[in-house]
């Protein structure tokens, strides 16, 4: 593994709440998206092409938890509610399922597609304290799922490159899980702690999987970007500039630079104390950040089959 690598500052976007990075192989892009930019006034989807440098950006009427591209034009989103099509040309959604998560207090928050093309997002409880919410799968015949329940915040669905284990986290738990998966049905099973983060600084957020295996991890308050061995052993840990990073995906023409989104949101929840008390954000929160020169090649993210 390269030791000489650089940490960028490289979009000071102000993201409300970035999250969901998404490196879309087919046109050398990457996507993310502001989850609660609506409750300010934000744009919530953005789009940066390191080509020429551009950065485009569009509101949502809601908060969205997480987009996952089509294999036929436009998005999915998983917004606060459900999930919905997304046209790019005219800004428009279309409602596909709604989930019976509690419309009060929950909110679809981080999601994936696996290498079949469906759709995996799951809920969170907005005051980040009840087991209240579900993960979801929208197949690509629209059908929706129900394949867990009793989460309080979900975070980091991925893969391994072999399909044969899913990761996933609640990140108010403090405990990463991986499940054995069946790609040809899209069913995780036997449920095992993979990783715990109550020794640690911060939360378990996004997460993604490289080519050898590992699994990296955003954790939120502490900044800490965290390369866990298939074995569920810490094997790397780089320290971020700003504190409330929240997903991480590797991107560029060769899959070795990797993009990290990070959090200006300053107002959290009462219920418990590990944010920090701030009364405006650290300097650089919310900005999208890229690493170069680690030498650790990432995987093609799927697109919806739907």
């Amino acid at each position: 593994m390269s030791q000489t690598f650089s940490i960028e500052c490289l979009i000071p976007c102000e993201n409300h709440l970035g999250e969901g990075p998404l490196w879309d192989g087919e046109t050398g892009v990457l996507y993310w998206v502001d989850s609660t930019g609506p409750r300010v006034g934000k744009d919530a989807i953005w789009r940066f092409d390191p080509k020429s440098g551009e950065v485009t950006s569009w509101p949502l009427p809601k908060d969205v938890g997480a987009m996952a591209l089509r294999e036929n034009d436009g998005a999915v989103l998983a917004l606060s509610d459900g999930f919905y099509a997304f046209d790019f040309v005219t800004g428009a959604i279309d409602l596909i399922a709604s989930v019976d998560d509690d419309p009060t207090r929950a909110r679809l928050n981080d999601g994936k597609c696996d290498r079949m093309g469906r759709f995996l997002a799951g809920g969170m409880d907005d005051k980040e304290e009840l087991g209240i919410c579900g993960l979801w799968r929208l197949d690509p015949d629209l059908s929706l799922h129900k394949v867990e329940d009793g989460i309080i915040c979900s975070n980091g669905p991925c893969w391994s490159p072999d399909d044969t284990t899913f990761y996933f986290a609640d990140t108010f738990k403090n405990e990463i899980w991986a499940y054995d998966y069946d790609i040809e049905t899209g069913t995780p099973s036997n449920k095992r702690i993979f990783a715990s983060t109550d020794d640690d600084a911060g939360f378990a957020d996004g997460s993604t999987v490289d080519a050898e295996g590992y699994l990296w991890n955003a954790q939120v308050i502490s900044g800490d970007l965290i390369r866990y061995a298939p074995d569920g052993s810490v094997d790397r840990k780089i320290s971020m500039p700003v504190r409330n990073i929240t997903s991480v995906m590797f991107g560029g023409p060769d899959l070795m630079d990797i993009y990290i989104t990070s959090m200006a949101r300053v107002s959290h929840p009462a219920t418990h104390d590990g944010f920090a008390k701030q009364t405006k954000p650290q300097f650089g929160a919310g900005s999208l950040f890229r690493i170069r020169g680690l030498g650790i090649k990432g995987v093609p993210e799927p697109r919806f089959a739907g």
